[in-house]
């Protein structure tokens, strides 16, 4: 197995310039001091829903990105700020003359009001803690698009949400930046894996499906969810994907920004579809 228990201790966020402590398993070095079915369940959580299947099931998109221990690592360090590689909030927009210039790779993440984007943006910069993602109670507190710019590497989008106190341009803002922003590599289409796919979800996939985006399905808050509701979202979401849609992902990617499972892996698909890690070794 690729992902050996660590000998030494975990690294440590050093203090932040905001102060804040770590939160538990953060790092991957932290996960790696778990016991092996733990480390597996925070790092590959659908793998191990996996294990529910009946026997003899097919697993193939389950396990479709699967990268070994060097490549976590190696993602890990995009999301962790240096002397010599920044992870700054640079702007907000609403419409594109307001957006910054393209100039690097982009992902950005969309999905339904509640669904949990902006507390998942902020776990995937939580080894940077100066980088301030505001999370609200209230559904629909994103109104701009919000980029995020990780050193030279790649930018980031947090962008509103739509259903409920969706911004009233919403459709404009999101159709005009899917059709215009030309570096965009990739379309996070984020979905509540206590409930499944939502009417509101379905007209993302066909905006994202009409303007020939890619696009990967996350599914978020498997923290809530009993093993057997989560897989049958699971299996519903994979057949759908499979017989609907084009420019989905096979896989899904399954995340609690809670208890950290899946982010890691989440890095290192971010990092990998950026081109910052073009070529990633299996487990």
């Amino acid at each position: 197995m690729l992902l050996p228990r660590a000998g030494g201790a975990a690294r440590g966020w050093g203090g932040g310039a905001a102060g804040r402590s770590p939160p538990a398993l953060a790092a991957l070095s932290q996960v790696l001091r778990l016991e092996r079915s733990r480390r597996i369940g925070v790092v590959f959580p659908l793998e191990k829903l996996a294990r529910s299947l009946a026997p003899g099931a097919d697993t193939a998109r389950f396990r479709l990105f699967q990268p070994g221990l060097a490549a976590l690592q190696r993602a890990e360090t995009l999301f962790r700020s240096g002397r010599d590689h920044a992870i700054d909030y640079v702007s907000s927009a609403v419409r594109m003359d307001h957006a910054p210039p393209p100039a690097l790779p982009e992902v950005c993440f969309i999905g339904r009001s509640n669904v949990g984007k902006s507390s998942l943006i902020r776990a995937l910069f939580s080894l940077s803690p100066e980088v301030e993602v505001r999370v609200s109670k209230t559904p629909g507190h994103t109104k701009k698009m919000n980029f995020f710019k990780v050193g030279k590497k790649f930018t980031l989008v947090d962008m509103p949400g739509y259903g409920y106190r969706a911004p009233q341009d919403f459709v404009e803002m999101v159709e005009a930046y899917l059709q215009e922003r030309h570096n965009l590599k990739r379309t996070f289409l984020l979905v509540d894996g206590v409930v499944g796919l939502q009417k509101t979800d379905h007209i993302a996939v066909d905006m994202l499906e009409e303007f020939g985006i890619p696009y990967v399905m996350v599914l978020t808050k498997i923290d809530r969810a009993s093993r057997g509701a989560l897989l049958k979202n699971v299996l519903e979401i994979q057949e759908f994907v499979k017989e609907k849609t084009q420019g989905c992902f096979p896989q899904l990617f399954l995340v609690s920004s809670l208890e950290f499972s899946g982010v890691h892996l989440l890095r290192c698909f971010v990092a990998h579809v950026t081109g910052n890690l073009p070529t990633v070794d299996a487990n």
